[in-house]
């Protein structure tokens, strides 16, 4: 969890529209997908999130998994903690079917916020929804000079995470590759006002990453 000093700020994160999540029957060299409940040291529940912000919850076949250990820093801390409720709350609006859900929305501001809507659509256009289990880990968090933010940077592993036809069931298998092996960088934004968390003002996914590959 090395923790250092980054010049960076919130312009030098672009998101590109076509970051797509591939778990929506698509090719996994995609950039971007999600996942579900989660486990880890030091990671929060999607019931605990739930306490001091939207239901989390996901569906019983669908588990994220963060296998991440917790900062020193508390603000480090409690930003990795809702970069991880933002990607629990990307998959309760793909699994809700719902491109407005509020999960996400509370956890994210500006192209973060787009980006979200984005993904959750690309799944409901093409009537699928998300399945299977999706591992985050390798988390590194770095103080943004100048803006008080903090970066949150993840790998994800998305192996076995599968798209379901919402009207068959179907699940899309594929095969193990590079393109299961992703890394998120979180660009998140301090508290402000009545709620007290973090979120996320800039995503940016990078696909077939072979310092990811487990």
């Amino acid at each position: 969890m090395a923790r250092r000093a980054l010049p960076t700020t919130a312009a030098a994160f672009a998101v590109s529209a076509a970051l797509l999540l591939t778990g929506c029957g698509g090719d996994k060299s995609s950039s971007g997908d999600i996942k579900g409940a989660d486990t880890g040291s030091g990671s929060p529940s999607a019931t605990a999130s739930a306490s001091k912000g939207p239901d989390l919850s996901l569906p019983s076949d669908l588990k994220v998994q963060f296998d991440t250990a917790q900062p020193s820093d508390s603000r480090h801390a409690a930003a990795l903690d809702d970069a991880k409720n933002y990607i629990l709350a990307l998959n309760h609006g793909i699994t809700a079917q719902d491109p407005n859900d509020p999960a996400y929305q509370f956890y994210s501001l500006g192209n973060a916020s787009r980006y979200a809507k984005t993904q959750i659509q690309s799944w409901v256009k093409d009537k699928w929804t998300a399945t299977g289990t999706d591992t985050y880990y390798k988390s590194q968090t770095d103080d943004v000079a100048s803006s008080g933010g903090v970066l949150v940077t993840m790998c994800r592993d998305q192996g076995k995470f599968y798209g379901k036809n919402v009207k068959t069931n179907k699940i899309k298998y594929t095969k193990a590759s590079l393109a299961d092996y992703q890394q998120f960088r979180l660009l998140m934004t301090p508290p402000k006002g009545a709620q007290k968390v973090w979120k996320v003002l800039q995503i940016e996914v990078q696909g077939r990453v072979k310092e990811c590959r487990r």
